[in-house]
């Protein structure tokens, strides 16, 4: 079976609940795949801080009527019940969450190790697996709406290390559009300006390298009375002197003028 979460929850072959909290509960059983969910959390993710007196009758209901739907051609259950909770057994392969995990991971390490070719192309490969916001059709409760900010964060993190490993190889005229809309959609991230600032830079357009960080200035003073970091500071001066180091590959010696 493949199961998706990275987007809308999807499951092939076979097909999905169509009982909004049978949703629910498959996307928390999902992100939590091959560990025990207690009892107590699917009840809080399913109902919230009131649960309706019928809560865990409801529950092994909604339970069962998964495990007919996840029953593989051989008769196994997918779905244990352990230890006053349930777990949902995911094989490798199967949850594109792991996948994306894993190729990330992977990324990273050619990132560490030098690679970066490599890592790019492993980053964005991890990154090709998301298709819209995770879980876009399912509704959620605190549990699942945690998990979900948690895994943004993680996307972000890949995001921004794949344009870092871009930035190593030369990429950084093929990154401004990319790089503009992300400062746009985080206009309060320093990492990302910074990207954005050394792309136009080593682009020739130093000017409008300049502006991206004044204007990161001004945002962080007008929205929390903040000056940019000695890091981005220094990237600023850098730009104004036009060093030579903000030619080179970023490993070669403009680390330290960067947010890493």
């Amino acid at each position: 079976m493949r199961f998706t979460v990275l987007g809308p929850l999807g499951m092939e072959p076979g097909q999905l609940p169509s009982a909004p909290k049978q949703r629910q509960l498959l996307a928390l059983l999902l992100l939590h795949a091959d560990t025990v969910v207690t009892v107590d959390d699917c009840v809080d993710e399913l109902w919230g801080e009131q649960p309706p007196m019928s809560a865990h009758s409801t529950l092994q209901t909604y339970v069962m009527n998964l495990r007919k739907v996840l029953r593989t051609a051989k008769g196994g259950d997918r779905i244990s019940t352990r230890e006053r909770g349930y777990a949902l057994r995911v094989q490798p392969g199967e949850l594109d969450l792991d996948d994306f995990h894993r190729i990330a991971a992977t990324g990273s390490e050619a990132f560490a190790a030098g690679r970066y070719p490599e890592a790019a192309r492993l980053l964005r490969a991890a990154l090709d697996m998301w298709h819209g916001p995770a879980l876009v059709d399912v509704q959620v409760g605190s549990i699942v709406r945690a998990r979900m900010e948690g895994l943004h964060e993680v996307r972000l993190a890949v995001h921004e290390e794949r344009v870092e490993a871009d930035l190593r190889v030369g990429r950084h005229r093929e990154l401004l559009s990319e790089l503009r809309v992300l400062v746009r959609r985080y206009p309060t991230h320093e990492n990302l300006r910074a990207q954005l600032a050394l792309a136009l830079y080593r682009s020739g357009r130093i000017t409008e390298a300049l502006a991206a960080l004044r204007q990161f200035r001004s945002t962080l003073a007008e929205r929390f009375g903040l000056e940019p970091s000695r890091r981005l500071q220094g990237l600023e001066q850098a730009i104004l002197r036009a060093e030579p180091a903000l030619d080179l590959p970023v490993d070669r010696g403009a680390s330290h003028l960067l947010v890493s």
